[in-house]
């Protein structure tokens, strides 16, 4: 087939997307595709693959003010690209992009006003997984647990000790539509909480304030609407945030996690409750806490999880002897059926 690989882009994961980008370029080109690489920063200037993947993941968060130059420079680009002619011909386009502009339902939203098939979930989930004020209250009217939380907006006027009497000490505080934890922080004070605040609404125009449940991490990746093998992930210090998730050696993965199995199989069917509710398709990743008292609470579903060397859906896959080649036939194989 003729393919369209879309990485890069225009969010605060684009380097975590050019990882992306290229192990599922091997993967395409091992099974015989013939794929044509697009970043959509160059519009529709189709550039050659070496300036395409010369970003190199960041060990930190990336700067707010790499991410606004970029978005600022580049955001009509997207449409540019899209409406191009370098999309004639393609067969299908591989979203490799992940977070806002490829995980939120704009670039789905583009891809089906030009009439081509993508991989992954539709425009209607992907936006809702990504609003994850929205996306808990889905969980909530179909009995799926998840922390409390209240959504805050700029003009809101927030109070530590009344957050605090609400929610306990520490609070989770998040911004909504922001992945790979970017903005994320964990406050123990009042002066931690107004940082954190300030933070999240650096990335987003809405806000989470979180009740902190101790428990441990767990994902659970879906493909074609299975259930596959769940993972915990052990960060050696601290939370899983950005740092852990992109560095070798930061975290340990238990692939079975060494759990009870009434536990590991409530968490898949959980999983795949959480993936029905919100209407997704082909392939995603639900990650929930899982306390002491083997309660588990659901945080997200990620509609387009990463798919580089420290991913967690390739990790699962290869649990039951899916090598990375044949995931991505799978995915390819799941994505053509929306469309028969």
């Amino acid at each position: 087939m003729k393919i369209a690989l879309l990485t890069g882009g225009l969010s605060s994961e684009r380097e975590v997307s050019l990882s992306s980008g290229r192990g599922i370029l091997k993967g395409l080109r091992n099974l015989g595709h013939n794929v044509v690489v697009i970043d959509p920063i160059y519009g529709d200037m189709k550039a050659d693959e070496e300036l395409i993947f010369k970003d190199k993941v960041s060990k930190e968060f990336p700067t707010l003010e790499k991410i606004r130059l970029l978005q600022k420079e580049s955001s009509h680009k997207l449409i540019d690209c899209i409406n191009s002619d370098l999309f004639d011909d393609i067969e299908l386009v591989f979203i490799g992009l992940h977070g806002k502009f490829g995980e939120d339902g704009k670039i789905q939203t583009l891809l089906e006003l030009k009439g081509l098939k993508y991989t992954g979930s539709g425009i209607q989930s992907s936006a809702v997984a990504m609003d994850k004020d929205l996306s808990k209250l889905v969980f909530e009217k179909n009995n799926i647990l998840t922390p409390d939380w209240l959504a805050l907006y700029r003009e809101n006027n927030v109070i530590y000790d009344e957050s605090i009497i609400r929610f306990g000490n520490p609070i989770v505080i998040k911004p909504n539509d922001e992945g790979s934890t970017v903005g994320l922080s964990i406050a123990n004070n009042e002066e931690e909480f107004s940082f954190g605040i300030k933070t999240a609404f650096n990335y987003s125009e809405k806000v989470l304030l979180e009740k902190y449940i101790k428990g441990r991490e767990l994902t659970v990746s879906i493909i074609d609407g299975e259930s596959y093998p769940v993972i915990e992930i052990v960060p050696h210090e601290g939370f899983y945030d950005y740092e852990h998730k992109y560095s070798k050696g930061k975290s340990t993965y238990v692939c079975p996690a060494v759990i009870p199995a009434e536990v590991a199989d409530r968490a898949k069917e959980l999983a795949l409750n959480a993936y029905s509710a919100l209407n997704c398709e082909v392939y995603a990743r639900v990650d929930f806490l899982l306390t002491e008292e083997k309660d588990l609470y659901c945080l997200e579903v990620n509609t387009l999880p990463g798919m580089t060397e420290l991913s967690l859906v390739p990790m699962a896959a290869k649990a039951v002897k899916m090598d990375f080649d044949k995931l991505i036939k799978k995915i390819i194989d799941s994505s053509l059926k929306k469309y028969d």
